[in-house]
């Protein structure tokens, strides 16, 4: 089989609307045949490029306008053609906890990855390069607490807000960031304990 109809015949298993990038077509033969390919089908409309790298197959939602991907399948896309790490940015992870009423203004992620700007329509996706201990317990709902904690910050976070999310998390997550205390900066790892102490929060 042609490189190009094992290319089209994966695109035609792929559910429209979700973003692909060439490692999709890894095994199918050498890169410059795959991206030959991939220019082909963009030019036919049969894909759409949408940013570096990163395609998609045109979804027509109601009444005929066609539709994105949302912008976290987007993050994951790009990170995992990167072999990176993802996670909501603190912002909205703080706003998922109930912890800000702050509606971020932007889609950003922060990876382990490389940098990255995608524009979808008239929204633009962010990938914002961090050191990796922030995205320590990236994919799971610690995660995004451990998230939320460094984006409120030293003069935010105090034992009550462990509390908060205490109340929010499931035991088990709870417990996985309370184990993470080697990752944290002193200022976070002294609300932490502090919480666990019972000690009232400051004002």
């Amino acid at each position: 089989m042609s490189t190009s109809r094992a290319i089209r015949e994966r695109i035609a298993s792929h559910l429209r609307g979700e973003p692909f990038t060439p490692a999709l077509f890894a095994g199918l033969g050498s890169r410059a045949a795959i991206d030959q390919t991939l220019m082909r089908l963009t030019k036919t409309g049969s894909i759409e490029r949408i940013g570096h790298g990163l395609y998609v197959v045109p979804k027509t939602g109601q009444f005929g306008i066609k539709s994105m991907p949302a912008p976290e399948q987007v993050a994951r896309t790009v990170a995992q053609a990167e072999g990176a790490t993802i996670q909501i940015h603190g912002a909205e992870a703080a706003r998922r906890l109930g912890l800000s009423t702050q509606m971020p203004a932007q889609a950003v992620f922060h990876t382990t990855g490389s940098s990255h700007q995608i524009r979808l329509g008239k929204l633009i996706v962010r990938l914002q390069h961090v050191a990796p201990r922030k995205l320590a317990l990236a994919g799971r709902p610690a995660g995004q607490a451990l998230s939320a904690l460094w984006y409120l910050g030293r003069d935010q976070v105090t034992p009550n807000t462990f509390r908060q999310i205490a109340n929010k998390l499931p035991a088990d997550e709870f417990e996985a960031l309370s184990q993470a205390k080697a990752l944290m900066p002193g200022w976070m790892v002294q609300a932490l304990i502090s919480y666990e102490r019972g000690e009232p929060a400051r004002v």
